[in-house]
């Protein structure tokens, strides 16, 4: 039978040395109050300490000072397994440092990793990772010296190859839910994701461990059993929270929850008011997100399956609602969603008028399988062959997130970056209106080039293998807001140069490779 318990009592729960797991999908659906319990607790108690947190689709808030960022800053946490990083700043920093072990595997891996520890499975077998930085023969997913633990290993099975994953012990499992019911159950109304709720409470009690859920109250009322995500079997304590939402959700919540639908025509009024509340803080204003997203669009069919990264990829959805062809695609998220429209900024892996909002793990299901049509994705560094690397850049973390199972399992991808970074500024200007009464075609000027290039002659860390897309027959093309490359066996083709842009000096001259001219 579950306890309602108070923050202090945490340590009845988290010994030193635990392994810890949260279920959150970055700040989303994220047991905030339980951490902060935790934290509390080892500034009065110095317990728990020395703990392993394995997190698959990350847990911070992009706050060095809050939630686990703040337990990690105060030295409880000696190891993390994550698929997402970059919302977890002081971790990043940390790991840097050398003084967290850490390690990054993809996330659907990891969510599925979950799901086997459920079951008492041993590892997983997949063909995800092959020739990435997480395949042993290539490095491995530890990120710093210290890191020493094998947790993938490369086999051969029947005559085929493949990563072997380790399975997770989890000894306690932290969970955010709407409400609790007099048998314990736990139901989701007011979350945006249920990530992987039920996957992390099976995982914890197949090892002997502890579920503890945080809700926003406790109700006398039972839910129909079709609406519980997590039994009251199998919860051990619950935290009822003051039940106020952050103030970037307070007025949009019912828009990613599902408490309304949002039809398509309402998509950019809704989008509107999210990007205003829930955006990172944004550097000088230029139009080169616009002109990639646009682009990008330019790419999809009606009837498509689509996933969108984050960042610049987010503004396919957004062109694409311009276009007026929302209404004939079906955008997915990796947290869960499919239908509506990925909600942008820090609200990334909520969706706005979502259809259907189902496990992380049973979406990457989906994908693993080849559900995609087409996938748009963000990328840090491209070299002369055609890799990507998405998840670190100058030793630091960004994680590879759901990014290697997508694009390892999509049939056509569309990775969406800038030429350059660091102070690119660029300018539209519309064409003029011709004697027909036609617009003529617009043009990109280049106000101020970017500090730093993206496309280099070799990359840190390899994110996605072009060798192993050629190999799958899987298309693949670059967009930039100057040009764009399409993948052939021999590395990158030149396939499309932006109106207003010169092509030598502006994009030939300032690669550091040779590559095919198929604009002539």
């Amino acid at each position: 039978m579950f306890k309602f318990i108070r923050p202090e009592q945490i340590t009845e729960y988290i010994k030193d040395g635990d392994t810890v797991a949260i279920n959150a999908f970055l700040a989303l659906a994220n047991p905030d109050k339980l951490q902060d319990a935790m934290a509390e607790s080892f500034i009065k108690t110095g317990h728990p300490n020395n703990l392993e947190l394995f997190t698959p689709s990350g847990c911070g808030c992009w706050d060095p000072d809050r939630i686990i960022d703040r337990c990690a800053g105060l030295g409880m946490i000696k190891r993390v397994v994550a698929g997402h990083y970059g919302s977890m700043p002081k971790i990043s920093e940390l790991v840097k440092k050398g003084e967290i072990e850490a390690y990054n595997i993809p996330l659907g891996i990891l969510c599925q990793t979950l799901r086997s520890a459920g079951s008492g499975g041993p590892f997983i077998l997949s063909k995800i990772g092959l020739d990435l930085f997480v395949d042993p023969r290539k490095g491995g997913p530890a990120m710093n010296e210290i890191s020493k633990r094998e947790l993938v290993h490369y086999v051969n099975v029947l005559g085929q190859e493949f990563l072997c994953y380790e399975i997770p012990k989890i000894d306690v499992a932290l969970i955010k839910g709407t409400s609790v019911d007099p048998e314990g159950n736990i139901v989701f109304d007011n979350e945006f994701l249920s990530v992987n709720a039920i996957n992390t409470a099976q995982a914890a009690k197949a090892n002997g461990g502890k579920v503890i859920v945080q809700v926003d109250f406790a109700t006398d009322k039972f839910s129909r059993p079709r609406n519980v995500v997590i039994p009251g079997v199998l919860v051990d304590a619950v935290l009822v929270a003051d039940g106020e939402l952050d103030d970037i959700y307070k007025d949009d919540f019912i828009a990613m929850s599902g408490a309304v639908h949002v039809p398509p025509s309402h998509m950019d009024y809704w989008m509107g008011r999210l990007e205003a509340s829930t955006s990172k803080k944004k550097g000088k204003a230029d139009v080169s997100r616009w002109v990639i997203g646009d682009r990008g669009a330019q790419e999809l069919e009606r009837g498509q399956i689509i996933n969108l990264g984050v960042g610049i990829p987010e503004q396919v959805g957004r062109c694409a609602a311009e276009r007026g062809m929302l209404a004939d695609l079906t955008m997915t998220v990796e947290s869960g969603g499919l239908g509506g429209l990925p909600a942008p900024g820090l609200a990334f892996g909520a969706v706005i008028g979502a259809d259907f909002i189902c496990d992380t793990v049973q979406q990457f299901d989906f994908y693993h399988g080849g559900g995609l049509d087409i996938c748009f994705m963000g990328g840090l560094e491209v070299d002369k062959d055609g890799n990507v690397n998405a998840h670190v850049l100058n030793g630091k973390y960004f994680g590879i997130g759901g990014f290697a199972d997508i694009t390892q399992s999509t049939r056509k991808i569309c990775f969406c970056l800038n030429f350059t970074a660091g102070g690119l500024s660029t300018e539209w200007t519309d064409g003029a209106i011709g004697e027909d009464g036609k617009k003529g075609p617009g043009k990109l000027t280049i106000l101020q080039e970017g500090r730093e290039p993206k496309f280099r002659e070799s990359i840190e860390s390899i994110s996605f293998s072009a060798t192993n897309a050629v190999r799958n027959g899987q298309e693949v093309i670059y967009i930039t807001e100057r040009c764009v490359f399409r993948l052939t066996p021999e590395g990158l083709e030149l396939v499309e140069v932006t109106p207003g842009i010169d092509k030598q000096t502006q994009v030939l001259d300032l690669l550091p490779f040779p590559v095919k001219d198929g604009t002539c």
